[in-house]
């Protein structure tokens, strides 16, 4: 449920108790739409949360209930690709909201929905003495980015974070929200000051309910409505509990907020949103993966049982139509033959000539499998290496010079980004390449694995690399695996991909037929021997041109009204 829908909801039911109370008859109204749990409502409204940024510290710190002079300059507006709008927290400052929204720029002509994203290349962040302006970035999607799954969970395209609570500390004490390395102590004090001190009042609290913070986080007060009394797990006695204690239980409750951020599933747990899912089930054909099936495997299976299909029956355009979507709500012939390709897998890699030149080969699963869509894990899809080239001429980045793991850790601050151990780091290979920056670029997972400040996903980062030596006697230590790494980014799902543009990890294409011809012509270079640290994935994909406008069609019958 997105903040504009809860506002209407309370405000329905205000209307309802006043209406009761005059004795007025009611006219009938759409049937409500079921609550969120406590600590998901709760947890919304802490993510709209603009005062826990370091530009309101500096500017109105000691007084956590008036307004600030004048907004931070970055909220003013959101940028997108090629155009602006007005920024829906203006006058205010960070959020989590700014850099993943849903329907605040709905109304714009040029805006629109979106998956909990935004909608510039880099994101925007408050201004510091550091001198940078965007993220080194692109905002993901929030939606499913939090699913249950067999493996390990990394969040971000790096894997940094091993939990989202995790990634909500760091969120609140880091750069996007404008604390330098060094500041995550004064970030977790004013932050706790903010939620003992809150009195509930100010204009985001009254989208919720008008309750303070200390109230809502104690969940015990009978003023509380049942829709925002905590459970137990999640009460907190902000007066009693300590600063780090208060920050933690916020990070819980944030976190418990994104991780019901899922696209739509009926009660069994299967999609139901798109053409595809709908495609699925009037066919009768597999939706979900059985308990103990890898989802890899239930893609096969699911390709088999199309191929067996006596008789299939597609999608009417009329049936449906999209809400917030300029295309039919379809799935005919060229989805599926789409379909088709996207799950068609090599008999062997690498493809001989023959298959190369007939093509209708997506390999997409080997990455992308249904019904996520994504894999969880981490590949070189080129696209660093592409950006690094476009700068500073082809084959550049094969050249470029990165220190193995000895001359990383021997000086750390002269390769990895900054933390709060090592502030001064240069992250030179975390940053946004360009012509006066020779060396800067972005080398993903790289940035992460053997990095000492960064312990929690080792382990699991290390077992996940030593799983693509193609030699089981190869040694497998951090020195010898962290080559695998350079480029390497977490796999994004591929479910409403039009609200969530521009894609890759640096916002680089705006739209689905780039990124198909990034891969038609990335494949096509791993086979030659021109891309640095090609994924094995990509030996195996034969595109014809032709083969994209099919992908195309299918891509887009992922797209659902999510809301």
């Amino acid at each position: 449920m997105v903040w504009k829908l809860r506002t209407l909801k309370y405000l329905l039911l205000f209307s309802m108790l006043f209406s009761a109370a005059c004795a007025t008859p009611l006219a009938p109204v759409a049937e409500e739409e079921e609550a969120d749990p406590a600590e998901v409502a709760i947890g919304e409204r802490l993510f709209q949360e603009t005062r826990f940024a370091q530009f309101f510290f500096a500017h109105n710190g000691s007084q956590v209930n008036s307004p600030l002079p004048a907004g931070d300059p970055v909220m003013a507006i959101t940028e997108a690709v090629g155009r602006e709008f007005p920024g829906p927290f203006a006058g205010m400052s960070m959020n989590c909201a700014a850099c993943h929204m849903v329907d605040q720029q709905l109304q714009r002509p040029e805006g629109g929905m979106r998956t909990y994203a935004d909608f510039a290349r880099r994101s925007p962040i408050p201004a510091r003495e550091d001198g940078k302006t965007t993220a080194p970035r692109n905002s993901p999607p929030l939606v499913n980015s939090a699913l249950p799954r067999t493996g390990d969970l990394f969040l971000h395209f790096d894997g940094e974070f091993v939990s989202m609570e995790d990634l909500v500390r760091a969120t609140f004490t880091g750069r996007n929200f404008g604390w330098l390395p060094g500041e995550q102590a004064q970030a977790t004090a004013h932050l706790a000051k903010v939620v003992r001190e809150d009195v509930g009042q100010d204009s985001i609290a009254r989208q919720f309910v008008a309750i303070p913070y200390r109230v809502l986080l104690a969940g015990t007060d009978p003023s509380i409505p049942p829709d925002f009394r905590l459970p137990e797990e999640f009460r907190i006695d902000v007066d009693k509990a300590s600063d780090q204690q208060v920050f933690d239980a916020v990070a819980k409750l944030v976190a418990a907020y994104v991780n019901n951020l899922i696209f739509s599933q009926n009660a069994q747990g299967e999609y139901n949103g798109s053409p595809y899912d709908k495609f699925l089930t009037i066919n009768h054909l597999p939706r979900k993966p059985n308990d103990g099936e890898s989802d890899l495997d239930y893609s096969r299976r699911l390709i088999q049982a199309l191929d067996n299909l006596e008789e299939i029956e597609f999608v009417d355009p009329l049936s449906k139509q999209f809400e917030f979507h300029q295309q039919e709500f379809a799935f005919g012939p060229e989805e599926l033959e789409g379909m088709r390709i996207f799950f068609r897998e090599p008999d062997a890699i690498p493809l001989g000539s023959e298959k190369i030149l007939a093509g209708g080969i997506g390999n997409c699963i080997a990455c992308h499998a249904a019904p996520n869509f994504t894999d969880f894990s981490f590949h070189n899809t080129g696209v660093t290496q592409l950006e690094f080239d476009k700068i500073h001429g082809l084959g550049a980045f094969e050249a470029l010079a990165i220190p193995d793991y000895a001359t990383r850790s021997a000086d750390p601050e002269a390769y990895l980004p900054p933390t709060a151990a090592h502030p001064n780091g240069t992250g030179i290979f975390l940053s946004v390449p360009a012509a006066d920056k020779p060396g800067h670029t972005d080398l993903g997972l790289w940035n992460v694995f053997g990095n000492a400040d960064i312990p929690k996903p080792q382990a699991a980062l290390r077992e996940l690399l030593c799983r693509r030596l193609e030699d089981p006697n190869a040694p497998c230590t951090v020195q010898d695996l962290l080559p695998l790494s350079i480029g390497l980014f977490k796999t994004s799902g591929l479910r409403d991909l039009d609200h969530s543009s521009p894609y890759m990890h640096n916002g680089q294409f705006d739209s689905f037929e780039s990124v198909l011809m990034h891969y038609f012509q990335f494949s096509a270079r791993a086979r030659e021997g021109s891309m640095r640290n090609p994924p094995k994935e990509f030996l195996g994909m034969a595109l014809r041109e032709e083969d994209l406008l099919l992908l195309l069609k299918f891509l887009k019958a992922l797209n659902e009204d999510y809301s």
